[in-house]
């Protein structure tokens, strides 16, 4: 994984200085003397699927184009690619300073599409803080202190995938039926109950789904697990790439590639395709699913998604906290206050008790 400043600078018409792409009015904006740049972002190409298996035998489609500079964080592993002009000095991943140069050994697949960043830096902040004040076993000075001030904006590397993907399954089908027992009691009278046996028989079927913008993750900085709740991201949306939607912004560059990225989509359309077969056998319950998938339409996309992320130490350990930066979903990690959930717990074994006291 690796970072990156926007690659081309969009001067203001007005006063010259760097104008950035600003969430709020969704247009190139200078933050010197707030002229919005009169040119609309109009990104040339089209959105396009490409074949994976042809991918997984090219190297086509390759580095940034641009004079780029590398530095690697000893302390998360985050590669970061930026402008050569930009000398680094903390990781925007987790804030450690502990950075050495580094050469990358093969360049990158360029994004051809993204998604433009629509929640605006405050809206973000306000969001946190509420986010923050509803975490009840959180420590109380967590409330009150500025994390939000180091929130930041990062676009995030992502594959997507298609195919159209049969299941053929196998399985086992039970259906329950019961017989009347009779028995002893502890007292020694004679009872009778209903016991539950199964009566097992083969099954069949086949299952298709086709699989639209699959999303597989290929940041390294961020928590998966964080990006998975955030997501869905609106992929129908995609524009295709213009580095204006970038201006001022940091981009993460992939560190999980498409191997491996193809790999871990195919896994999970292989979960889910098991998932749904399981829901179509039939009876009461069944036993040895086998699932035999095939494969067809594969495609992919590199795009770019945008977050914003929030890093931050509290005592000895790290925490993130993640925000979709299209429709503002939240996900994030926080510390435990013991003494809160000790008192919890105190409070729940009273209210048992008086419980228990009363029914007696």
């Amino acid at each position: 994984m690796s970072e990156v400043v926007a690659e081309n600078k969009f001067h203001c018409p007005a006063c010259g200085g760097e104008a950035i792409w600003t969430a709020g009015k969704q247009a190139l904006v200078c933050p010197f003397c707030g002229t919005e740049s009169p040119a609309t972002l109009e990104a040339s190409g089209e959105i396009k699927e490409h074949p994976l298996a042809t991918a997984l035998r090219q190297n086509t489609g390759r580095g940034w184009e641009q004079t780029q500079t590398s530095v690697k964080c000893q302390s998360c592993q985050a590669i970061s690619v930026m402008d050569a002009t930009r000398v680094a000095q903390r990781c925007d991943f987790c804030g450690s300073a502990s950075i050495v140069p580094y050469n990358e050994i093969k360049s990158p697949i360029r994004p051809e599409s993204l998604l433009p960043i629509k929640i605006t830096e405050t809206l973000v902040r306000d969001s946190m803080r509420k986010w923050y004040g509803t975490r009840w076993f959180a420590p109380s000075k967590l409330k009150d202190s500025a994390l939000t001030d180091t929130v930041k904006g990062i676009y995030l590397p992502y594959w997507t995938f298609d195919a159209q993907v049969r299941g053929d399954w196998t399985a086992e089908s039970g259906t329950y039926y019961y017989t009347t027992e009779t028995y002893r009691d502890s007292n020694g009278k004679t009872q009778t109950r209903q016991v539950r046996h199964v009566r097992w028989w083969p099954s069949s079927g086949t299952e298709s789904r086709f699989f639209d913008d699959h999303l597989v993750p290929a940041s390294r900085g961020v928590h998966p697990v964080l990006l998975r709740k955030v997501e869905p991201f609106p992929t129908k949306e995609l524009v295709p790439y213009e580095p204006g939607y970038l201006a001022g912004w940091v981009v993460e560059q992939y560190q999980i590639d498409l191997i491996a990225a193809a790999q871990a989509g195919k896994q999970a359309m292989q979960n889910e395709m098991e998932r749904l077969c399981a829901s179509k056998v039939p009876g009461d319950t069944h036993r040895n699913l086998d699932v035999e998938t095939h494969y067809s339409a594969e495609t992919f996309k590199h795009v770019l998604l945008p977050v914003w992320l929030l890093t931050f130490n509290y005592g000895s350990k790290s925490y993130q906290a993640v925000i979709n930066g299209v429709s503002g979903q939240i996900a994030g990690e926080h510390p435990l206050s013991f003494w809160k959930i000790f008192f919890a717990v105190v409070a729940g074994l009273i209210v048992a008790a008086v419980i228990y006291a009363v029914s007696r």
